[in-house]
């Protein structure tokens, strides 16, 4: 994933726009959508988590992950805080948008993985008053396009345990769990990866 050019760095899809459903068209971010990107609510209501458990001894560790209903529903706060993520977007091989007449709704962030023919999705986003439109299935499906276009056979997802909405969708989608990583995120919360094999 080499791209040249501006310092974030853009899938090219031959000067067009994908249109994935009525009015949604996915797109190369460019520099003027940043502050519009910044300014999406990144947090989530959730009102289940995935709990973690281990069971240790001499010869053996265990891990299980169970979902949990909580009490009441709960808003987490994004795990990156949103003013460094114009820093952050520096360093993706992909940044793309999903727009409606003008109007950003969410975007996807993708990074060259460490493991061979893999990329690893850092930022899914979707404005609040956007949600559960497809608007995320849509960012998915357009990097999954660019994905097998790139020879990438994994791609991979990661969320926190806590963003119940987030694993419902890349379940759906057809990611897998295929891990964890304990204290990954600033704000010291478990990361859960989920793989999609193409």
């Amino acid at each position: 994933m080499n791209f040249k050019g501006f310092v974030i760095c853009f899938y090219k899809m031959k000067e067009r726009r994908l249109i994935l459903m009525k009015g949604l068209s996915i797109r190369n971010a460019i520099s003027s959508d940043i502050p519009s990107l910044i300014a999406l609510d990144h947090g989530y209501s959730t009102d289940h988590v995935w709990q973690m458990a281990m069971n240790r001894s001499p010869d053996e560790v265990g891990v299980t992950f169970r979902q949990v209903r909580l009490p009441r529903p709960m808003r987490v706060t994004y795990p990156r805080d949103p003013q460094r993520l114009a820093d952050e977007w520096l360093r993706r091989s992909v940044l793309l948008v999903a727009e409606n007449d003008g109007l950003l709704l969410g975007y996807l962030a993708l990074v060259d993985s460490p493991a061979p023919r893999a990329a690893w999705i850092t930022d899914l986003v979707v404005g609040l008053r956007h949600r559960r439109q497809g608007v995320a299935t849509a960012l998915l499906e357009a990097v999954s396009r660019w994905c097998r276009e790139q020879e990438i056979e994994r791609l991979i997802l990661e969320m926190q345990s806590k963003n119940f909405p987030g694993i419902c969708l890349s379940r759906k989608q057809g990611f897998v769990f295929a891990g964890y990583n304990d204290r990954y995120f600033p704000d010291q919360d478990i990361a859960l990866i989920f793989l999609l094999e193409f």
